[in-house]
């Protein structure tokens, strides 16, 4: 084979290795994680929500029978019968969705965090949406919220009982987007290192790849 032609093959080799190598910076820099639905927890937190509603019925069809000291009116036990048989109602119906959902429980990938923890998730949350990640506790449940850049985008996007939800949680903690280990393979503690450690390792590769860019510009003085 002519020199010449031993150089060009190497040369277009090369050129060609060097564009996979940038595809792959650009593409792959995470690995992909999925924690599954954990099926036991749901199920427990399905009979919580089926004895709920259970008692949410009792208040809204016999309320003479609950009337006592502190709930001396039958309209208020009603109420409190409405409420209660609606909210677990919806968790409810949920469980029993999830029961038979095949779909992991979370993702994390090099997009962002492909969230299905629980009746209020809304999917993919971008990770250059995401400004901020913070723990919180209500009673004795851990979860996380996600601060995002454009939190209307991801109200729109949702049906209409999880917008109304979202809302509560954007009225409650400035975020529709949280985050819980209640329902998957994992416990909150991983699960909060685990995403912390995602989202830095994010900011890490988009900082250099802003620096990459800023050295590739062209010198206007040149």
């Amino acid at each position: 084979m002519p020199i010449a032609s031993v150089v060009m093959a190497n040369s277009k080799k090369k050129k060609k290795d060097r564009i996979d190598r940038n595809q792959v910076e650009k593409t792959v820099y995470m690995t992909k994680i999925e924690i599954p639905l954990n099926k036991k927890k749901i199920s427990l937190i399905l009979l919580g929500s089926i004895g709920f509603v259970t008692l949410g019925l009792l208040f809204t069809l016999t309320p003479d029978t609950f009337i006592s000291t502190r709930s001396p009116n039958e309209s208020i036990t009603r109420i409190i019968g409405i409420i209660t048989l609606t909210f677990f109602g919806i968790a409810t119906v949920y469980g029993i969705s999830k029961l038979f959902d095949k779909s992991a429980g979370l993702i994390i990938n090099d997009n962002g965090i492909i969230d299905n923890t629980n009746f209020a998730s809304v999917g993919l949350i971008k990770w250059e949406d995401i400004k901020k990640i913070k723990s919180d506790k209500l009673a004795s449940s851990d979860f996380m919220l996600i601060y995002v850049k454009n939190p209307k985008a991801y109200l729109e996007k949702a049906t209409f009982i999880k917008r109304k939800l979202m809302q509560g949680n954007m009225k409650m903690y400035g975020t529709p987007l949280s985050l819980t280990s209640l329902s998957i393979k994992c416990d909150y503690k991983y699960l909060a290192t685990l995403i912390d450690e995602k989202f830095s390792e994010y900011k890490q590769v988009t900082q250099k790849r802003e620096k990459q860019s800023e050295f590739k510009k062209p010198n206007k003085n040149n």
